[in-house]
C-alpha cells in the first residue's frame, strides 16, 4: 500500500512531504536553486561552489536581498517601489558626503570613531523620511505608488548627483567599511560560536512553535518529522559556517595586515575570512522583519490591508498611515541596503544602485509575494534574491555577455510569475 492509499477506518495516509508539512512552492524553488549552482559548477570546471566564490555570492547578495526584504512589505500591500535604487544612491551620497567632507569640517577628523555611526544614522533618517514622503503621496494624495516611486527613480538618483556635484566620494572610512563583507569578517572562532548559537536558536524556536500548538489544541507533526526538520537546518547552518571558514585570506593581505600594525608575519601563519559582518546584517533584518510580519499587529495589518483592502478599513485600520509606515520602512531597508553597498565598493559612485530597484521587485516576487497583495515570505525573498545573483554571477563565470545576461533574468523572472499563477490557482489562492 503506497503512502497515499486509504487506511483502515476512511483516513488518508499522509505522504512524507504532508507529515514534514513543507511549503511545496519553497521546496520547488529551493530544488531549481540546487539544480541551478550544480549546472554552474560544472560548466565552470569546478569553480562556482568554491569557499571563495561563495563567500563573493553572499556579500554580493546582501545588499538587494535586505531591501527584497522590504519590498515584500510594500507588494503584498498592493503597491510598488521603484525608487530604492536611486534611494540607495542618495543614502550612499549622503553619507559618503558626510565621511569625506562635512565631519572633518566641522572638527571630526578623519578615522575618528565617531564619523562611521553619525553617517549610518544619517543615512537612514534620509531614507526613511525619503520612503514616508513617498508613502504619504501614496497613502494620503491617492496617486498610485507606480507614478510616485518611478518619479522618485528619475529624481533621488539626480538630487545624489547634484549635492556630490558629480564627484565619487572615498576611501570611505575603515570602520564603515567594515559593513561591506571582505573587509569585515567576524573569523573562524566567532563564526563557529554564531553557527552553533544559530541552531539552538533554531531548535529552541521549533519546539516553542510545538508547544504553542499543543497547547492551543492545534495538530503537531511526529517527533521524527521535527527531528528530521531540525537536522537539515542544522546542516545547512554549520555548513554554510565550514564553507565560509575554509576561505583563506590571501597571504599578501596577511602581510600588509600585520605591517599597518608594525609587525612581521610568522612563517606558515595562516587565517579565514569567516561570516562576513554584512551577511550577520542581513541575517538579523530577516529576523527582525519575518518576526514584524508574523507577531506583530503592524505586520498583521499589513497583510490583511493587501487581502482585502476595502474590509481592513472598515474594520478601523487607518490603511493610509500604514502605507507611510511601510514605505518608511522600505526607505530605511534603503538605506541600509547603501551602507552594505558603498562600504563593500568602498567609495560612493554616482551608478551604485543602478537597476537595483528591478532586482529587488524580481527577488521579492520570485520569492513568492502576490502581485495581487496579501501573500508574501522574508524568506522567500531572500532566496529569490539569491537565486537572481547566482544566475547573473554563474553567467558572468561561463562567459554569458551581459546583455543576454538580462535577457535571461528578465525571462526567468516571467516564468517564475507564471509558475506562481499557476500554483496558487491549483492550491485555490487565487480564483
Amino acid at each position: 500500500m503506497t503512502a497515499s492509499a486509504d487506511a483502515p477506518g476512511g483516513a488518508r495516509k499522509k505522504s512524507i512531504l504532508e507529515t514534514l508539512e513543507l511549503d511545496t512552492r519553497l521546496l520547488g524553488m529551493l530544488v531549481a536553486f540546487v539544480a541551478l549552482t550544480i549546472g554552474f559548477h560544472l560548466f565552470t570546471g569546478g569553480l562556482f561552489l568554491t569557499p571563495r566564490n561563495i563567500f563573493n555570492l553572499t556579500i554580493q547578495t546582501v545588499s538587494v536581498a535586505i531591501m527584497a526584504t522590504g519590498m515584500v512589505f510594500v507588494i503584498v500591500l498592493r503597491d510598488i517601489d521603484l525608487s530604492v535604487g536611486s534611494l540607495l544612491c542618495l543614502c550612499s551620497a549622503v553619507m559618503g558626503l558626510l565621511q569625506v567632507q562635512l565631519l572633518p569640517d566641522i572638527g571630526i577628523p578623519l578615522g575618528s570613531p565617531l564619523i562611521a555611526p553619525i553617517a549610518i544614522v544619517a543615512g537612514l533618517i534620509v531614507g526613511g523620511i525619503v520612503g514616508a514622503f513617498n508613502g504619504w503621496v501614496v497613502g494620503y494624495l491617492s496617486v498610485p505608488s507606480f507614478i510616485v516611486t518611478l518619479g522618485g527613480l528619475l529624481v533621488w538618483r539626480n538630487v545624489a548627483w547634484y549635492i556630490t556635484s558629480g564627484q565619487t566620494l572615498g576611501p570611505l572610512d575603515e570602520r564603515f567599511q567594515l559593513f561591506g563583507g571582505i573587509n569585515g569578517t567576524l573569523g573562524a572562532p566567532l563564526s563557529w560560536a554564531f553557527g552553533l548559537i544559530a541552531c539552538v536558536a533554531t531548535i529552541f524556536g521549533m519546539l516553542r512553535t510545538r508547544q504553542g500548538r499543543i497547547k492551543h489544541e492545534f495538530p503537531v507533526k511526529p517527533m521524527w518529522a521535527e527531528a528530521t526538520i531540525a537536522a537539515i537546518a542544522i546542516v545547512v547552518i554549520l555548513g554554510f559556517v565550514w564553507t565560509l571558514n575554509s576561505y583563506d585570506i590571501p597571504t599578501l593581505v596577511l602581510q600588509r595586515r600585520f605591517a599597518a600594525i608594525g609587525k612581521t608575519m610568522p612563517d606558515g601563519y595562516t587565517d579565514v575570512y569567516g561570516l562576513p559582518i554584512s551577511v550577520f546584517l542581513l541575517i538579523a533584518v530577516a529576523i527582525a522583519m519575518t518576526l514584524v510580519a508574523s507577531k506583530t499587529r503592524f505586520g498583521r495589518y499589513i497583510f490583511a490591508t493587501g487581502g482585502n483592502p476595502s474590509a481592513a478599513e472598515l474594520s478601523g485600520i487607518n490603511t493610509k498611515m500604514l502605507t507611510v509606515k511601510v514605505f518608511a520602512v522600505m526607505g530605511m531597508l534603503a538605506g541600509l541596503s547603501a551602507v552594505v553597498a558603498s562600504a563593500r565598493q568602498t567609495y560612493h559612485t554616482n551608478d551604485i544602485g543602478t537597476l537595483d530597484e528591478l532586482r529587488t521587485i524580481a527577488a521579492a516576487v520570485i520569492g513568492g509575494t502576490a502581485l495581487s497583495g496579501g501573500v508574501g515570505t522574508i524568506y522567500g525573498a531572500i532566496l529569490g534574491a539569491l537565486i537572481m545573483q547566482s544566475l547573473q554571477s554563474g553567467m558572468a563565470m561561463v562567459g554569458v555577455d551581459s546583455p543576454f545576461q538580462n535577457i535571461v533574468v528578465g525571462a526567468v523572472l516571467v516564468l517564475a510569475v507564471f509558475v506562481d499563477t499557476l500554483y496558487r490557482k491549483r492550491t485555490g489562492a487565487l480564483k
